[in-house]
């Protein structure tokens, strides 16, 4: 049995007879960081792993979360989008998008993609919405934006703007796989005036590129970084919204100066279509 902060006991997670338990697996790594329940020994192993040779990373796991609540709160409070297509959704956690977006407007509408059970079957379970608005959940892969978008038109009016969101999976994506070609035809599906918003670990960081390389050696899902610049060249043809593609905790921050004591690896922005 685990512990909740308030001392009361949880249940370990169960395995599915769909779930490979034996090597980690990013989003349940992921999860461990942000200090989740939903992770197995295997996850744990790794993710001390990768902190022994770059302890910044839970920072970072908690940096690309406060990106994602002001992303979507700018959208949702400035730009007045109104419907969210969040396309590698991980595991549920704190503030997940429907929840940041229907706290400014509860009519928001938001639909989930990932292909993982494990993902699916927790977002089923505990992503809800507000009677105003509605959250919807897609089985669908990355690499099938035809599919994503066809999809994704019987929960959400096409016709009118979207926020695409990528959040941290482009590096599942290698070159051969034409990231930039996916993104592109996800957006050609969305209307004028909609907008990606878009994170992925680079290789600014040594000692979080050596890290990988031992998480990659597991077995898992490979994860490949690219330059900074890389990244911002997914934004060509968007209209790219102020300060452009920076370290994720200065993108528009909200306080006044952030200290911080790791190196910032991950970088991300926000284009207009």
């Amino acid at each position: 049995m685990a512990d909740e902060p308030d001392g009361s006991a949880v249940p370990e997670l169960q395995p599915s007879p769909q779930i490979d338990t034996t090597v980690p697996h990013s989003a349940r790594v992921w999860n461990y960081w942000l200090g989740g329940q939903d992770n197995y020994p295997v996850d744990r192993a790794a993710g001390d792993q990768f902190c022994e040779v770059y302890p910044g990373i839970v920072d970072v796991a908690r940096v690309a979360r406060y990106f994602l609540a002001r992303a979507v709160r700018y959208l949702a409070a400035e730009a007045g989008v109104r419907q969210f297509l969040d396309v590698g959704t991980g595991l549920p956690t704190v503030d997940n998008t429907h929840e940041v977006a229907q706290r400014v407007a509860p009519e928001s509408r938001i639909v989930y993609v990932d292909n993982d059970p494990l993902v699916l079957s927790h977002a089923r379970a505990l992503l809800t919405s507000t009677p105003e608005g509605m959250t919807d959940y897609i089985d669908a892969d990355l690499r099938d934006p035809g599919r994503i978008l066809d999809a994704a038109a019987e929960k959400l009016d096409l016709g009118r703007p979207v926020a695409l969101m990528l959040m941290g999976i482009l590096g599942h994506v290698p070159d051969e796989g034409r990231p930039k070609e996916i993104i592109d035809r996800l957006l050609d599906g969305l209307a004028p005036g909609s907008y990606l918003v878009l994170y992925d670990s680079t290789s600014a960081s040594e000692a979080n590129a050596k890290a990988l390389e031992g998480y990659n050696d597991s077995g898992a899902v490979p994860y490949r970084l690219r330059s900074p610049e890389q990244v911002a060249h997914f934004f060509d043809g968007l209209e790219l919204l102020e300060p452009g593609v920076v370290p994720l905790q200065w993108w528009r921050p909200e306080v006044a100066h952030i200290e911080t004591t790791f190196e910032v690896n991950s970088f991300g922005g926000i284009g207009r279509k």
